[in-house]
């Protein structure tokens, strides 16, 4: 039995997500004993109480938020394998858990790029390397696909309390931002402060700035009102191989290996993405009444009752807006819904599809392959 602790924020939903896909692992090889452990007890006590407990409880294995100065290295001479979850920078010495931030931020960018946004911000930590790379990858794609308009960068310090925001700052930043604008933040709590300062500021989400995050804490991203688009990781297949990854270096006895790289899967769109930025408040309105009722059947009569143009104009004008028709423009949501659904459930397929409703099941793999280049089931494989 693999005896595991895991030192970790659970107050946000990477850690269970992580814990998750642990526990899946030892359900699939031979169970694990594991213990949690605050990075608060760290904090008030330091490394060696960490180790000397990593020692006592008589741990295989621990995963830690830990940072340069920490003395990692003892817990090898304990005979403890330990792994790193990057909280601010990444160790040479044991292997960590992290990403592509780079990927991430790219991602990000072409979101925003394809909905037409000329305006772009970021919004994250300094000195942190998940929110310095997702900044270099947003910037660098935006670069490449020929933005040249300034790109307002705003960051902060104190990972430590990132629960805290003083909004004297930002509501600075956030008035002098030329509007609409397209900001990413470095993760959902910082996107959930941006919103949540625009509301003391006055400043209308998504019509003014559009707000993205990073990591899709479902419990963050829906208490922010408007309800926080966001980046999805998969971090359960990260906790998952991470947990293969300590079963093999714990009977091999071996202390450094590969890191384990968590994938960002796709954009999960809520509210506070849920514009374009268009001139026109008729299309506005459309595209709003398209992200409410997606899950619905959406008919041109049920569009065109909610605003006085005609059909002809209303479908000329939308495409001119968005670059696409308006059944181009719902099919793609309601496959990216689709695509998010199928990783967050276990469900047969077809269930997920009915409650979407999704009812044409002999088209829909059709479709979802245009979309996504894979079966629905290819893609569940793929990425769970």
């Amino acid at each position: 039995m693999i005896r595991l602790i895991i030192m970790t924020d659970f107050t946000e939903s990477f850690g269970y997500d992580l814990l998750r896909g642990i526990l899946e692992y030892s359900r699939d090889t031979s169970p694990w004993a594991v213990k949690r452990m605050p990075p608060s007890y760290k904090s008030a006590h330091g490394m060696q109480a960490v180790i000397g407990c990593a020692r006592q409880w008589e741990a295989d294995a621990i995963i830690g938020r830990f940072e340069a100065g920490d003395d990692i290295l003892s817990f090898r001479k304990s005979g403890i394998v330990a792994m790193a979850q990057d909280f601010k920078a990444r160790f040479k010495e044991i292997p960590n858990i992290t990403s592509d931030y780079i990927r991430t931020g790219r991602i990000a960018a072409d979101f925003f790029l394809k909905k037409g946004f000329r305006n772009f911000g970021f919004y994250g930590y300094r000195n942190v390397c998940w929110s310095e790379e997702r900044c270099e990858g947003f910037c660098g794609r935006l670069r490449e696909k020929g933005v040249k308009s300034p790109i307002h960068i705003h960051t902060i310090g104190h990972l430590e309390d990132f629960w805290l925001y003083g909004p004297e700052n930002l509501n600075e930043w956030l008035r002098n931002l030329p509007k609409p604008a397209a900001v990413f933040a470095c993760d959902d709590t910082q996107a959930s402060n941006l919103i949540e300062t625009c509301r003391m500021t006055g400043i209308k989400v998504p019509e003014e700035i559009a707000v993205l995050g990073t990591d899709n804490d479902e419990t963050t991203c829906a208490l922010t009102a408007p309800t926080l688009s966001s980046i999805n990781l998969n971090v359960r297949k990260g906790g998952y191989e991470a947990a293969a990854l300590i079963d093999r270096m714990v009977r091999e006895k071996i202390y450094e290996a590969d890191d384990i790289l968590i994938e960002a899967t796709s954009v999960v769109e809520r509210m506070s993405t849920a514009i374009y930025p268009s001139d026109n408040p008729y299309i506005v309105k459309i595209l709003k009444y398209i992200s409410q009722n997606i899950t619905s059947k959406i008919t041109i009569d049920d569009l065109l009752r909610q605003v006085p143009m005609s059909r002809r104009l209303l479908e000329i004008r939308f495409r001119q807006d968005t670059g696409q028709s308006i059944h181009q423009y719902i099919t793609s949501m309601r496959m990216n819904l689709f695509a998010q659904k199928l990783l967050a459930s276990d469900e047969p397929i077809a269930d997920v599809a009915s409650r979407l409703g999704l009812n044409d099941t002999r088209n829909l793999s059709r479709i979802f392959r245009q979309a996504k280049g894979c079966s629905p089931m290819e893609y569940r494989k793929r990425h769970k």
